[in-house]
């Protein structure tokens, strides 16, 4: 089975669409695996931003506590360019709304299109 690994922005997007991307990603026949230093980014930025920001990311922490998936690390502390060095390396689909991200990736791209996800 394949995987979509998951970044930063993708995750706070989808909470704040109210996007149910666990079930949306297994529906797709993919695992989700998110990132250590995604989940790092996650709670450093819990303490910084307005108060809209920081309930978009509590929700997204609640969010990844109640549901299950793999964990990866991705080595370095940049994760733009870890998750452009492990699709490289393994053929994982990427989600991420990064218009750079995107440009640098030859894999499929996982995107948010309206409150659908959609492989690109």
């Amino acid at each position: 089975m394949k995987y979509a690994v998951l970044d930063t922005n993708f995750i706070l997007s989808c909470a704040r669409k109210k996007i149910d991307f666990f079930n949306e990603i297994k529906f797709m026949g993919l695992k989700t695996l998110i990132p250590l230093q995604v989940i790092e980014e996650l709670k450093i930025l819990s303490g910084k931003g307005n108060s809209k920001l920081k309930e978009e990311i509590k929700l997204s922490l609640n969010i990844l506590k109640n549901n299950s998936f793999e964990k990866i690390d991705l080595h370095t502390k940049n994760v733009d360019n870890g998750l452009v060095d492990i699709s490289e390396k393994r053929d994982y689909v990427i989600a991420t709304l990064d218009k750079e991200i995107k440009s640098r990736i030859k894999n499929p791209k996982l995107i948010i299109r309206g409150k659908k996800l959609e492989i690109i």
